[in-house]
């Protein structure tokens, strides 16, 4: 996987990784500034850039990830294909081809924008705030996943209806269903009516 000149401007010579920067938005996703990654979290939050991946098998199943049990935010939950935020300067369809492979090992095999949505979301577990302004994309893959073990600790592909059945009986990403819904219009129509997303 290439890497961006953005991403490559936060690893160091030496391997080790620069503090994390994230770019601060707007109401309207203009950029207004940067902020530290953990420091944007805390409460209450500063609104930032962010995406969100939906990618699908061809028939139609949705990938969900669950997050490691390491991760400082939102660990051990259940959640999109892939989810992060880019590199200040660094286009978000970069960030999320980007990420997709660094956490699964894969680039999709079709990715495609299906919008933004802005939202506030605090998680219990960790007393973090998610205020983002999130772009989302929608894919599919064909490559067998190759999963780094300190981003992802499960992999599922799953029907709508198996979804909405582990929805109910597992825990999910604070964020999870705002993202799914906004995306679903994209996701029908690449999916088709069939698949019932």
């Amino acid at each position: 996987m290439p890497t961006t000149p953005a991403a490559a401007a936060h690893s160091s010579s030496n391997g080790t990784a620069d503090a994390i920067m994230l770019e601060l938005v707007d109401e309207n996703g203009n950029t207004v500034g940067t902020a530290e990654k953990l420091a944007a979290h805390q409460a209450p939050g500063q609104l930032h850039r962010a995406f969100s991946v939906f990618l699908f098998d061809e028939q139609g199943r949705l990938l969900l990830q669950r997050r490691a049990l390491g991760k400082y935010h939102s660990p051990g939950v259940w959640s999109n294909t892939c989810c992060g935020h880019p590199y200040p300067g660094e286009a978000p369809f970069a960030a999320a081809a980007r990420r997709t492979y660094e956490e699964l090992g894969v680039s999709p095999s079709l990715l495609a924008a299906a919008g933004t949505v802005r939202y506030n979301h605090p998680d219990p577990m960790s007393g973090l705030v998610e205020q983002e302004f999130n772009h989302l994309f929608v894919g599919m893959v064909q490559e067998r996943l190759r999963p780094d073990e300190e981003e992802v600790g499960e992999t599922a592909f799953v029907t709508a209806g198996e979804l909405a059945e582990r929805h109910a009986a597992a825990p999910f990403s604070a964020w999870f269903m705002t993202v799914l819904d906004a995306a679903r219009p994209a996701i029908r129509e690449l999916t088709g009516p069939s698949a019932g997303w």
